[in-house]
């Protein structure tokens, strides 16, 4: 939630971040106008009860002629209370409804644009180049079937399209990157934590996510459930309702969880393999700080992200995200994008946002400071490691004869093991 107190003193800073989103600056003025309306009635309410309590109070003071009089007077002021405070909480609502749909005002140096107005910051690694090294690179899902690591078959066979089964290989590389990515969180000063995928939805709605994308959440309607996208919903909601301490330094989460994601209007796009799949799994990084130092926590989450590239002997580009395709709750997104050789583009393998206070506001997640009073603190999240990965490594570390090489930084992680071989040349 934006706030509100700042959109009156500076309502163009609103409407420009509007304009840059690609939205209608009129919500700026339609929020204002809500606001106003709700702060009039709310006085007039106010006002009237106060009338109330003192008419009320004269009662038994007043003359025994005069005391009907009275009395019918309280009586009528009652009447009045009681409509006033309908139609103050009735405005109350409409702001709240207003303000839900607004998204966080974006950093004065995000891009402005859409999907493809994104800059480039830099690129880091270096892009095999196949033709000179005599063979044409095979896709992940190739790759993977002839290692005996993806299996989307049997995948759509159980659960239908975009699941997939990792076995053998498969499964011991996620586990080997997902591992490392908690040793590194851990040695950053993150706390470990395994998270719920299941949350209410006022958990869902505090974190942003039921805004133009919530078609892509799963929904049970039995339960009033929600299926995470992103252990970043569940680490938000960890603290909701609560006054936090700050005062040693961020508060720092690492969760490790499955993710589930309907992918409704993806029809057609990335079909084949594990870049676009239903249920994946992640480690996400999670930061608690005050907003004075949201900026430079933001730069650290990108650097963690980009030591685990690295780590993966991944080449990769980092991208600074247009506004237009920003979420709901990011004021500034930086996304890691990885070579993926068959496709010949950067896929996207990690992202790292800067959520300022929106969250924080929407979830009543403060903290004290100086002279005893509270305020909201500002969240951040960052991918640290993920099931796409794999597609990425696997494309990037093949070999002319089907085999994988092991990226040095996770062999340890899969006990030594140095060359991913193809099964049918397996003893």
């Amino acid at each position: 939630m934006i706030d509100i107190k700042a959109l009156r003193e500076n309502p163009e800073v609103g409407r420009e971040s509007q304009r840059r989103r690609g939205a209608d600056p009129a919500l700026v003025d339609a929020v204002l106008a809500a606001d106003e309306r709700q702060r009039a009635l709310l006085t007039a309410f106010e006002n009237l009860r106060a009338e109330q309590k003192a008419v009320s109070r004269s009662i038994g003071k007043a003359a025994p002629e005069e005391r009907q009089a009275v009395l019918g007077q309280a009586k009528q002021l009652a009447e009045q209370v009681r409509s006033a405070e309908l139609e103050a909480d009735a405005a109350r609502t409409e702001l709240d409804r207003l303000l839900a749909g607004f998204p966080n005002i974006v950093a004065s140096d995000v891009p402005a644009g859409g999907e493809d107005d994104f800059v480039v910051l830099r690129h880091e690694g270096t892009i095999r180049d196949f033709d000179a090294e005599g063979f044409t690179p095979r896709d992940h899902l190739e790759l993977g079937e002839a290692l005996g690591a993806i299996d989307m078959v049997r995948g759509a066979k159980v659960s239908g399209s975009r699941f997939d089964y990792l076995t053998g290989v498969g499964a011991r590389l996620e586990l080997a990157l997902l591992n490392a990515a908690m040793d590194r969180a851990i040695a950053a000063g993150f706390t470990p934590m395994i998270t719920p995928t299941l949350v209410k939805p006022e958990i869902m709605a505090g974190t942003g996510f039921l805004g133009a994308h919530a078609d892509e959440i799963y929904y049970l309607p039995a339960d009033d459930l929600y299926l995470v996208g992103t252990s970043e919903v569940a680490l938000a909601g960890y603290h909701s309702g609560e006054i936090i301490d700050l005062s040693d330094g961020p508060l720092r989460y690492a969760g490790w969880s499955s993710c589930y994601r309907r992918e409704a209007g993806a029809a057609g796009r990335d079909s084949r393999g594990i870049v676009r799949v239903h249920q994946f799994d992640k480690v996400e990084m999670f930061s608690y700080v005050p907003v004075e130092e949201a900026e430079a926590e933001h730069a650290r989450l990108l650097a963690w992200e980009e030591e685990m590239l690295q780590l993966a002997d991944l080449p990769y580009r980092v991208i600074d995200t247009a506004a237009g395709d920003l979420g709901a709750s990011a004021a500034r997104k930086f996304d890691c994008e990885a070579w993926v050789p068959s496709q010949g583009v950067y896929r996207e393998m990690t992202s790292t946002s800067n959520c300022t206070t929106f969250q924080a506001r929407r979830l009543g997640i403060r903290e004290r400071v100086e002279g005893g009073s509270t305020r909201p603190v500002a969240t951040l999240n960052g991918t640290l490691a993920t099931t796409r990965w794999i597609v990425a490594i696997l494309e990037n570390h093949q070999q002319a004869d089907g085999s994988v090489l092991v990226p040095e930084g996770l062999r340890g992680y899969l006990g030594g093991l140095e060359v991913l071989t193809p099964l049918e040349r397996r003893g």
